[in-house]
């Protein structure tokens, strides 16, 4: 069975805790697969990149919200700034 593997690191449960810090820092703001049997159980993301990754997911549902109410613009009411 193949197995996909989302990190180009990768470390182990004991790995992790041994020493969580000093492995996060030895990824240098990389992403470590974090294996448990050979199999990824989890991702050590950076901040930066979750972070990022955030934005992107709220980018795309604000744009999945834009094209839902586009077809709301044919029963919308024209308005001047003064009738608000």
């Amino acid at each position: 069975m193949l197995i996909k593997i989302h990190a180009e690191l990768t470390a182990s449960i004991s790995d992790i805790k041994r020493n969580p810090q000093a492995l996060i820092d030895s990824a240098h703001g990389e992403t470590i697969a974090l294996l448990n049997r050979n199999k990824p159980t989890a991702y050590i993301v950076p901040a930066k990149t979750y972070e990022m990754l955030m934005d992107l997911a709220e980018d795309i549902e604000l744009g999945r919200i834009i094209e839902e109410r586009k077809s709301e613009k044919e029963d919308a009411i024209e308005i001047g700034i003064d009738e608000l």
